[in-house]
């Protein structure tokens, strides 16, 4: 095993069969333990959870699983396509034979790599919308609205994809050996400012955001804002229900352009006291901080992940060991890029977990934070409502749940918030 390119694909493929294996196996477990548990509801539910809901979670979460298990056996066939099989060599050297040498033809890689990506997965996101959402009753879009939002995806991801991957480019190629820290750099002035600018000119252009206008619900949340110190540029309802009929509501942008944005079906579905509670979770999330201990870690992977590349790109069994054969007169920055994007999933996916169990954590607080300044009543109905409303299973694998949830199973949340509050479910 002296040749280094060999021993990386044995690590590669290795790495690959195993988080297969895994994540099989994971899927496995959810169906199996979900569809056991679906004859009864359980026992600290059921004077709040019908049978009939708790049957129609059960149903919808195995069948996400199933399908969940197809789309995990084609991405890692399209894995071993792209890598191991020639697929990414054959497109490199069908685009250098149309757009020659240059930055041209690294766009054009790029450009063709994804389109075609998003050619392979159009069939399979139909189907999740039109028959697996629709057969659950949750698919409010029309085939019309979905083309259309994915023509607006299409344009707005070129107009500004198209740019940022031509300057990191132009990094890797015209900045020396630390152009991985520029790019770096860049990328999170980027994030900053998509942050201040999405809900304002992105997110109008896919849902219509009006402001809310219910004046006995805008004062008390407007009151429990100022309670816990919280300001935002603007309380909104969002249009939601013309896509789907699961509610939520979240806090969108940064610094001054933060603004809190309802579900119009979370608000059709919840009391005022309830929608309350909703909130003040959120706003535990920003009284721990969490968003900015999120954000200043996923800067902080983003450095090693970009120093990483920079490594990678120099190192010749990094694309022969993936079975690609790299430019010899050109630049290789683009079919780096690929490869990067393409493995680093593979590997990463194993310490998820500890991700998940960090997220987890933060949601236990944000709970807790929310009984102190509302109702553990309130928020435990709420709660039970949405996972009611989202078809959320009461009985999800509890390994499962570790590997994968970022949100407690349901139980969990509800025997917390008991604890912590003294209050009866």
């Amino acid at each position: 095993m002296s040749d280094p390119s060999f021993a990386f694909t044995l690590v590669f493929a290795a790495a690959l069969v195993l988080s297969l294996l895994v994540k099989f196996w994971l899927n496995a477990r959810q169906i199996r333990h979900v569809a056991t548990h679906r004859a009864a509801v359980p026992a600290a539910f059921t004077q709040t959870i019908s049978l009939t809901a708790h049957q129609k979670a059960a149903d919808y979460t195995v069948a996400k699983a199933r399908l969940g298990l197809l789309e995990m056996a084609l991405a890692a066939a399209l894995l071993l396509g792209w890598t191991l099989l020639g697929g990414l060599t054959a497109l490199n050297n069908l685009t250098s034979q149309w757009l020659g040498q240059g930055m041209a033809q690294q766009l054009g890689l790029l450009g063709a790599f994804v389109a075609i990506g998003g050619l392979i997965d159009l069939p399979m996101s139909w189907y999740q919308t039109f028959v697996l959402e629709q057969h659950f009753g949750f698919n409010k879009t029309t085939l019309k609205l979905w083309l259309t939002d994915l023509a607006k995806s299409t344009v707005i991801a070129t107009l500004i994809g198209l740019p940022i991957v031509a300057l990191i480019l132009w990094m890797m190629s015209a900045t020396g050996y630390l152009w991985w820290l520029w790019a770096w750099l860049f990328w999170i002035g980027f994030n900053l400012l998509l942050l201040v600018i999405y809900p304002t000119l992105i997110a109008p252009l896919f849902n219509k955001f009006l402001p809310l206008e219910d004046e006995v619900l805008k004062a008390r949340v407007t009151a429990l804002m100022q309670r816990c110190g919280f300001s935002a540029k603007g309380l909104f309802v969002m249009d939601g229900s013309k896509r789907s009929a699961h509610a939520n509501a979240y806090f969108t942008g940064f610094g001054a352009a933060k603004r809190v944005v309802f579900y119009d079906t979370l608000l059709s579905k919840l009391s005022a006291p309830e929608v309350d509670a909703v909130l003040a979770h959120e706003l535990g999330h920003f009284k721990h901080k969490h968003i900015i201990k999120r954000i200043v870690s996923i800067f902080a992977m983003s450095l090693a992940g970009f120093a990483l590349l920079g490594y990678l790109t120099q190192q010749s069994w990094f694309y022969a060991g993936l079975g690609v054969q790299p430019n010899l007169t050109a630049a290789n920055d683009a079919l780096a890029l690929l490869l990067f994007m393409l493995v680093m999933p593979v590997f990463s996916f194993f310490i998820s977990p500890v991700f998940a169990q960090l997220s987890r954590k933060h949601e236990f607080e944000a709970d807790a934070y929310a009984v102190m300044q509302t109702s553990a009543q309130d928020l435990s109905t709420a709660l039970l409502k949405m996972y009611e409303d989202n078809a959320s299973t009461l009985t999800p694998d509890p390994l499962y749940v570790r590997f994968y949830y970022s949100h407690p199973a349901a139980s969990e949340r509800l025997l917390r918030m008991q604890a912590s509050a003294g209050a009866t479910v």
